[in-house]
């Protein structure tokens, strides 16, 4: 029997990366220089955010996309943290709402007005504080509307429920900094990366851990779900300090089901799955290389497609969610690329190569739309549900609830949420110690904030002792007035 190479059909095995057009990309952005291992980006079908360089205190920019080339030095920021911003992320559910975590301990909730900035935005619609050090990471629920999820370096994980802005669940199952948190198709289950070296998948409303790999062959740095087929793709480093992706079977994380070594770069690797094409994208930070693969539900479960090449090396990229994309030019993907240097933003469109230019069903199917499948206390009360969905062709009627909502993206996706958010109206709480109001007299939380505070005791120390000696003399004055009246002659 002859031997013969084996071929494997994919209708993505022809897919490029695009890049636009220097004046579609966003020129003139101080994207910040921190070191921590976040993207530093968040994207919608409306805004690009991105976080900058700034003296005193955090800041990122948010531009409307149709307002792409040179963005001038000046343009507004949102700057109320006292911090350096580690994370941004965009609501799925009200695109122009956006969470923000710092090195200022908080968490917070931002309305960006219709149009974008028009001057610097400093009050947050909610103020988030319960982590004790400095947040690194923040999730919005997939299916669920107003929750929030945020992993702080006091190794703890908080769940918000921002219809009352109080944490309502604390994950605390984690023995060192969290890495990475990623959530499956229905938000059911938690899978979180650790500095510990382990890879955890957890209940998030018991905080149960259901299973847990101890990473020694393979350092694991992040974690995704790969949609709904039961497992996780991690990427890490070897013990021969080589990149490394593994995939695990959620259910069973004893041994990895298959290990690759990528390269000898010592960059993060960031993977990006989408759940529609079943495709793996690997973008490494530093490099200016993304590779994709084909995942499979057989052996060998990974197949590599190819590789966009760029020079420019990427600090971190966003994510253009699916009812925001070009389907009339079969883009299935669209990244946004920092590069640092250049102080630009470069949109990167993955396409699959059609000749025809009518709408291609095979390419486009059912994805989640942007209508909540549950209310916060749905969830909290241990109701699972996936996300209402956003079905492509025309001609399909709505569905009964709660099966998913489908809708035609056919014609080109223009619908527009019709939740608002609202903030709640909080009553002013008291915890008082020894006299002290705890929640009145917060403790500084960075080196900026707790200097201002001495300058501004300083200020109040040497105003009181200027009243104190004033009323002093005032004192000795009136003793000297009582002292002769007592003794005027019309007294005696």
């Amino acid at each position: 029997m002859s031997w013969r190479p084996q071929y494997r059909s994919s209708k993505f095995r022809n897919v490029y990366g695009k890049v636009a057009s220097r004046e579609h990309c966003f020129d003139g952005i101080p994207i910040t220089k921190n070191v921590h291992d976040n993207h530093f980006c968040a994207v919608n079908a409306r805004f690009l955010a991105i976080v900058t360089e700034s003296a005193g205190g955090g800041s990122f920019l948010v531009i409307p996309l149709e307002q792409t080339g040179r963005i001038e030095p000046n343009y507004p920021k949102v700057c109320g943290h006292q911090g350096n911003v580690l994370d941004i992320k965009w609501n799925p559910f009200i695109e122009n709402i956006i969470a923000s975590c710092s090195e200022d301990t908080s968490v917070r909730i931002w309305e960006i007005p219709e149009g974008g900035l028009k001057r610097n935005m400093t009050e947050a619609v909610l103020e988030l504080y319960g982590h004790s050090r400095r947040v690194g990471l923040v999730e919005w629920h997939p299916t669920t509307n107003n929750i929030l999820f945020s992993a702080g370096y006091d190794y703890k994980v908080l769940i918000w429920n921002l219809d009352i802005g109080e944490p309502v669940k604390m994950i605390d199952c984690h023995t060192d900094v969290i890495l990475c948190m990623s959530f499956n198709t229905d938000g059911s289950l938690l899978a979180t990366s650790c500095k510990d070296k382990k890879l955890r998948v957890v209940e998030p409303r018991s905080g149960r851990v259901l299973q847990e790999a101890s990473c020694k062959n393979h350092r694991v740095n992040r974690v995704v779900f790969l949609g709904s087929t039961k497992r996780l793709l991690t990427t890490g480093v070897s013990r021969w300090n080589t990149r490394q992706i593994a995939l695990w079977d959620q259910e069973d994380l004893s041994m990895p089901l298959i290990e690759e070594e990528i390269d000898g770069l010592s960059g993060l690797l960031f993977p990006f799955y989408d759940a529609d094409t079943h495709m793996l994208y690997l973008a490494g930070k530093g490099d200016g290389n993304i590779r994709y693969y084909e995942i499979g539900s057989e052996k060998p479960y990974l197949s590599y497609l190819m590789e966009f090449r760029s020079p420019a090396p990427q600090k971190g990229l966003g994510v253009m969610p699916k009812h925001g994309l070009d389907v009339s030019a079969c883009e299935v993907f669209r990244f946004y690329k920092l590069v640092t240097l250049k102080g630009l933003i470069e949109p990167i469109s993955m396409i699959v190569p059609r000749r025809s230019e009518t709408y291609q069903e095979d390419i486009y199917p059912m994805t989640p739309g942007t209508e909540p499948a549950l209310t916060p206390d749905e969830w909290l009360s241990g109701v699972n549900r996936g996300k209402a969905t956003t079905h492509r062709p025309a001609g399909i009627s709505p569905a009964l609830p709660p099966d998913p909502i489908l809708m035609s993206l056919k014609e080109g996706y223009k619908k527009t949420s019709k939740i608002v958010f609202k903030a709640p109206v909080r009553e002013k709480k008291s915890v008082v110690v020894n006299g002290i109001d705890l929640l009145e007299n917060v403790p500084p939380r960075t080196e900026n904030e707790l200097l201002r505070m001495f300058f501004r005791q300083q200020d109040e120390i040497r105003r009181l002792k200027d009243e104190l000696s004033q009323k002093d003399i005032r004192i000795r004055q009136l003793q000297l007035e009582l002292k002769n009246l007592r003794n005027s002659p019309k007294n005696n």
